[in-house]
């Protein structure tokens, strides 16, 4: 008999049956859980990668069956495969009462004298890679959904706006006071709907932003400035900022934003006071790094952490944070879209978050945002700027303005408004009918007002097209929501953005910036 020892006990094992003298020292060291049957199939060896991935309280003994080393989900699959049916794709390895086992791919290896080797490859990691991705797969499809309801939100917003701007219009011969302050009052809670659906737009990476070169610590000290009094006594804000001058390329509104809202959230989390840190820093990646809804893809970044000592999330919470809506605080009045705005924002700037929190030690979120290297920083030449155009006043220009809206009430809202300022206009209700009024009736726009989601051809692919047979022609798109190709895809000389809703009154004034600007 030759004895070999495991880790806290000991087994025996017929001669025929080891592996070789060297066997057996290459049998313990394998990177992979292992395990040796005996010619009945019974267990004769474990190796310390299984002891360790069982743990202590699941004992390994010699002559036990191999089921009882699995997950009773396991073990019908287990004894099949022994029995000669095809192999399992995976396998759970045993685990204490309550908590699952380890995931592990099984592969079969005979041995000389009947004994097989059972290899038992760890795919925990696997496990969390996918679900990683069908997490960022399912905030992708929740963000898409909440772009079309704030689409649709915001035509019904921009129609209750405008319908309430002329309203007043009207009572202010004779004066109605009454009446006034009713439409006051719901002009207040149209904008304050419109407000929120600003934040899903933010989430679903669908707001237009205006990137710059922004100096990162700069902003970060001029946020501090801003945060001290909000975060209250009981709470210390530390700033640490490294690399003097890093400059990150983001809407400097958008991160003002991302500050507050994670300094807002960290204060509902310390509700006794605690400590709230800011830091700037960077990171090389040589590898994927998870923490966060997606992985961040390896690479040089600029890191911008927000830490508080509070009492961390649980984690059963923490895969849901940058959900739309989700919010532990509901009684406290939170409305669960600050984190995701956040995620939102910093997506949409190129960048990722990664977040470590854990009961009892406090929540950590960095903002990986990609670095701006010093080549990035030289203007390209400047290119001659091109004459200034006339200013046209009203109803003097080339022809009338061409109005495209797909929502009859938006479109009759905004016709009027133009009207009485002044403006010819030539209303369509999509791209089709409004290249109907160019090629077959001959109009000659003065500027082009359109939406730019409608069915059939929408803004964008209009003023291509447009743009083709007047090149100078210039373009105000009006929208709930900005797709890239909205600011990417499109000359932009001579071309405006009005977000909506609008009132009656913005639209008039964009008209005229575009016109005579």
């Amino acid at each position: 008999m030759r004895v070999v020892r495991g880790i806290g006990w000991r087994w025996s094992v017929r001669r025929p049956k080891a592996p070789a003298p060297d066997g057996a020292a290459l049998f313990e060291q394998l990177p992979d859980a292992a395990l040796l049957l005996d010619g009945g199939q019974r267990v004769a060896a474990a190796n310390r990668a299984l002891l360790l991935a069982l743990g202590p309280t699941q004992p390994v003994r010699p002559g036990m069956a191999p089921e009882r080393l699995f997950a009773e989900s396991s073990r019908p699959a287990l004894l099949a495969w022994l029995q000669g049916a095809p192999p399992p794709g995976e396998l759970r390895l045993a685990a204490p009462e309550g908590q699952a086992g380890r995931p592990v791919a099984p592969k079969y290896l005979p041995m000389p004298g009947g004994n097989a080797v059972l290899l038992l490859h760890d795919v925990t990691q696997r496990h969390a890679m996918a679900a990683q991705m069908a997490e960022g797969d399912r905030l992708q499809a929740l963000g898409r959904l909440a772009g079309g309801i704030a689409h649709d939100f915001n035509n019904l917003l921009a129609v209750i706006l405008g319908a309430a701007d002329d309203a007043a219009t009207s009572l202010e011969s004779p004066p109605n006071t009454a009446a006034a302050g009713a439409l006051e009052q719901v002009r207040q809670a149209a904008q304050r709907g419109a407000a929120l659906v600003r934040q899903l737009l933010a989430y679903a990476r669908q707001q237009v932003l205006a990137p710059k070169l922004v100096p990162l610590n700069d902003a970060v000290q001029g946020m501090a400035r801003l945060l001290r009094p909000l975060l209250g006594r009981g709470i210390s804000l530390d700033v640490i900022l490294d690399e003097p001058g890093r400059m990150v390329r983001i809407d400097p509104s958008q991160l003002d934003r991302v500050l507050m809202n994670l300094a807002m959230n960290a204060r509902q989390a310390m509700p006794g006071g605690g400590r709230l840190c800011l830091t700037t820093g960077r990171a090389l990646l040589l590898e994927p790094l998870a923490g966060g809804p997606e992985e961040v893809p390896p690479g040089r970044w600029t890191v911008l952490e927000v830490a508080d000592t509070g009492p961390g999330i649980p984690p059963e919470l923490l895969p849901r944070i940058f959900e739309p809506f989700f919010t532990s605080r509901a009684q406290q009045g939170g409305t669960g879209l600050g984190l995701a705005t956040v995620h939102g924002i910093v997506r949409q700037s190129g960048g990722y978050l990664v977040v470590d929190s854990a009961a009892g030690r406090g929540t950590r979120i960095r903002i990986l945002l990609p670095r701006v290297e010093e080549t990035d920083l030289v203007a390209p030449p400047a290119e001659p700027s091109a004459p200034a155009k006339p200013a046209p006043p009203p109803g003097d220009a080339a022809g009338p303005l061409l109005l495209v809206e797909d929502e009859a009430p938006l479109r009759s809202l905004a016709e009027r408004a133009l009207r009485r300022s002044g403006w010819e206009v030539a209303a369509a209700e999509d791209g089709e009918a409004a290249l109907a009024l160019v090629e077959e009736e001959g109009l000659v726009p003065a500027a082009l007002v359109s939406d730019v989601m409608m069915p059939g051809m929408g803004g964008v692919a209009l003023a291509e097209v447009l743009r083709r047979r007047f090149p100078t022609l210039p373009v105000l798109l009006v929208s709930g929501y900005a797709p890239s190709v909205v600011q990417n895809g499109l000359d932009e000389s001579d071309m405006r953005y009005l977000a909506k809703p609008y009132r009656p009154a913005e639209l008039v004034e964009a008209v005229k910036a575009l016109v005579n600007g």
